[in-house]
């Protein structure tokens, strides 16, 4: 019997193992296309970090200057709904439901209700957790290998038959991959400004509540309902 356990044990090991080697050894865009498909929720730790070049006056040396950073948990349910949230330096969360687009401000006291539409789109956490097919919308091209992971740029799909082609505030967007996970997005605009999102801990098809994607303001909050 401890001969048998020991052969069982060792073939999970074996099993395990070789999903970790042959997801590693899978191009970036073959392990992002996996994961949109397998992934219906997760949820996870994050750290945003908004970087520019230095200036004219300023050491040229050290690389991007990182201007902003916060960090958080993230909780996602596809299609299109997902918690960001925000908890230091300051509290705040941006929430899809699937129909708005709602920001809380604890320090302000405020919430600002908006529909999903193009805003939903623009924010860096639809780009990764929005979509169920990201070849509907972009062109996946193979991008370098750095800092462990392996780069997918995500180049927006023409559309012939439509008046504004690319309504997305940035020139470049770009997810790492790292055994069959996404540990970072990179998003550029056209002014050469750089938010840099790296992700942690992040655990697959969790069981989520039917109201993890609900929020009311507090009473005596402030309610900003834009169209």
């Amino acid at each position: 019997m401890q001969r048998f356990l020991s052969a069982v044990l060792i073939g999970i090991a074996s099993i395990a193992l070789s999903s970790s080697v042959l997801a590693q050894s899978s191009t970036g865009s073959d392990q992002l296309r996996e994961f949109v498909r397998n992934s219906k929720t997760a949820e996870g730790d994050f750290m945003q970090q908004q970087l520019r070049a230095p200036k004219a006056n300023e050491p040229q040396d050290k690389g991007l200057k990182v201007v902003r950073q916060t960090q958080g948990h993230f909780v996602f349910q596809r299609p299109g709904r997902f918690v960001w949230d925000t908890q230091k330096p300051y509290e705040q969360k941006l929430i899809a439901n699937g129909n708005q687009l709602i920001l809380w401000d604890k320090d302000l006291n405020q919430a600002t209700f908006r529909p999903a539409g193009q805003a939903l789109a623009t924010t860096p956490a639809a780009i990764l957790f929005g979509e169920s097919s990201l070849d509907q919308h972009f062109d996946l091209i193979e991008g370098e290998e750095r800092l462990g992971m392996k780069w997918v740029a995500l180049v927006p799909k023409k559309d012939p038959n439509a008046k504004k082609q690319n309504d997305l505030p940035y020139t470049k967007i770009s997810i790492g991959m790292s055994n069959g996970l996404p540990k970072a997005l990179e998003l550029i605009d056209g002014l050469g400004s750089v938010v840099l999102v790296t992700l942690d801990k992040i655990q697959l098809n969790v069981n989520l509540p039917a109201n993890r994607f609900n929020f009311t303001p507090p009473a005596g909050a402030e309610v900003l309902r834009l169209n």
